[in-house]
């Protein structure tokens, strides 16, 4: 239960940072090193939905891909199928776009909008395998929650 605790309390402290700003840039920014600093992570960032391409958003972390085709890699395929994907070890994943040869699991948590569209996602890595399971996914999907509802609403 302690692992879900902490998300709740992630969550809580990702909405108190982001509530009352209209800085989207600096929200995304903000809760990247928030959440990379509370799963202590190897990347944690943003990929928003531009010109039907996912682009590099703010992130926490060594250099990263500017640019994700729908249905590539594990965040396109987490645009295109609307999902968070779990991936324990993303050399097993086929289409992995290795960005970092030393990420080797990976979660990402669309983030929608209004209608439920997919606008961006939320994409950690860790430097170790089977890093994530089910408990992340649902605590980094409420994570995801309160920054839609901060980051994306005015």
């Amino acid at each position: 239960m302690e692992k879900e605790d902490n998300y709740r309390l992630l969550a809580q402290q990702v909405e108190s940072l982001l509530e009352g700003e209209d800085n989207t840039t600096g929200q995304l920014a903000n809760a990247a090193a928030l959440i990379h600093e509370a799963l202590g992570t190897w990347w944690t960032g943003f990929y928003l939905v531009k010109d039907e391409v996912l682009q590099l958003g703010p992130f926490q972390g060594p250099v990263a891909c500017y640019s994700i085709k729908r249905g590539r890699g594990v965040c396109g395929t987490a645009w295109q199928e609307n999902r968070t994907i779990v991936v324990p070890d993303v050399e097993l994943f086929p289409g992995h776009i290795a960005c970092s040869s030393l990420s080797r699991s990976e979660i990402v948590v669309p983030l929608r909008d209004q209608e439920g569209s997919v606008i961006g996602v939320l994409d950690i890595d860790s430097r170790d395998l089977a890093a994530f399971d089910e408990v992340d996914a649902r605590g980094l999907e409420a994570v995801a929650r309160a920054i839609e509802q901060h980051a994306f609403k005015h």
